[in-house]
């Protein structure tokens, strides 16, 4: 019965994003707390059965996951209109049933991989440009949908990788520039440009 009552308060609701080929799916329900999640493909999805079971699908081409919402990536084709009802009723289903999200393994996998790619290098000035990432750009980029993450500082140029609905999106570019560059220069005077991470 208390299922029943549980299921019955499962809500999903859509959310346009800046970009056109992605859109989030949020849900009454943090189903992630203070995650910022981004599969790109099945392969990268081993430890996370959600992600997992939405690359099933046939139309979705990217997975973000991060507190109580999912930007699902679109391929070229189908429109928004024929898919959200399904999408819809999966999430409902999957959090309802209170499946998974993340293996108990995600978080030492994840670390292991966060650590090997930072390295033991890591500068003084990467810190503090990650930090004001985490603290001033990331969570106006949850907002719509997306994520971003710090690559590298090499030569004045700041490499970021675009997550969720930031990957792709036609507004990214003026977002790195005129939003997030124009707050690293000031904040980090050796920042010189900003760049996503494919643009190199």
């Amino acid at each position: 019965m208390a299922k029943e009552i549980f299921a019955m308060n499962i809500e999903i609701y859509t959310e346009y994003t800046p970009n056109p080929d992605s859109l989030k799916f949020v849900a009454n329900k943090v189903i992630a707390p203070n995650r910022s999640l981004d599969f790109k493909e099945v392969a990268d999805a081993e430890e996370a059965p959600l992600a997992k079971a939405l690359f099933d699908f046939p139309f979705v081409n990217g997975v973000f996951i991060a507190n109580n919402f999912v930007t699902i990536k679109k391929v070229e084709g189908p429109e928004w209109i024929e898919i959200i009802p399904e999408i819809k009723a999966f999430l409902k289903e999957y959090i309802t049933e209170e499946k998974a999200v993340l293996s108990p393994d995600f978080d030492k996998k994840r670390q292991e991989k966060a650590a090997a790619e930072m390295g033991a290098d890591a500068s003084e000035l990467d810190l503090k440009i990650t930090e004001l990432l985490n603290t001033y750009v990331k969570p106006a980029i949850e907002m719509d949908g997306g994520n971003i993450v710090f690559k590298s500082f090499d030569k004045g140029v700041v490499t970021l990788g675009l997550q969720g609905a930031c990957s792709g999106c036609p507004s990214s570019t003026q977002t790195l520039k005129q939003g997030i560059e124009g707050l690293l220069k000031r904040m980090v005077p050796e920042v010189e440009s900003v760049v996503a991470e494919n643009e190199e």
